[in-house]
């Protein structure tokens, strides 16, 4: 497959956020009404205002079959290093299973390498076993426990 990576732009917010609610826990959280409701609208302004994140999707055949958000973290702990932060994974339900998220996952590991960071994290659902095997076939540790509060 042929597919590219680049950081969204405005056209793609609509695919975005139909991927993000493409699923059984987004279904119950997400809205991907038209038009775009206005909370994601506020949030990518945000998130292309700030330098350190990057929110990605992935094209194949000009059209939007991934996304992921990179969030770029400056710290003082291992000695200073940056951390990438990787959030909000999807990719579309056909393409599931065809080699695209991995694809995704190396240019995402790609990106923190070239922005110098020493670390690649992220947290999935407890109930996506099938995520947490993919991302321990990418050479990821399940090596903490994550916490959420609700506010």
């Amino acid at each position: 497959m042929n597919i590219s990576f680049r950081r969204a732009e405005w056209a793609d917010l609509p695919a975005i956020v139909a991927l993000l609610a493409d699923d059984v826990l987004g279904q119950q959280r997400e809205d991907s009404s038209s038009p775009t409701n206005p909370c994601y609208v506020d949030a990518f302004k945000a998130i292309l205002a700030d330098a350190n994140q990057l929110q990605a999707v992935a094209i194949l055949n000009n059209e939007v079959i991934g996304t992921l958000q990179l969030t770029f973290i400056p710290g003082l702990a291992r000695k200073g290093a940056w951390r990438g932060q990787i959030e909000a994974v999807r990719i579309a339900a056909a393409h599931r299973g065809t080699g695209a998220g991995q694809q995704m996952f190396e240019w995402a590991i790609g990106e923190c390498k070239a922005r110098g960071c020493d670390l690649v994290q992220l947290t999935t659902d407890k109930t996506r076993p099938d995520a947490h095997r993919f991302y321990e076939r990418l050479g990821f540790v399940g090596s903490h426990i994550g916490y959420k509060l609700a506010l």
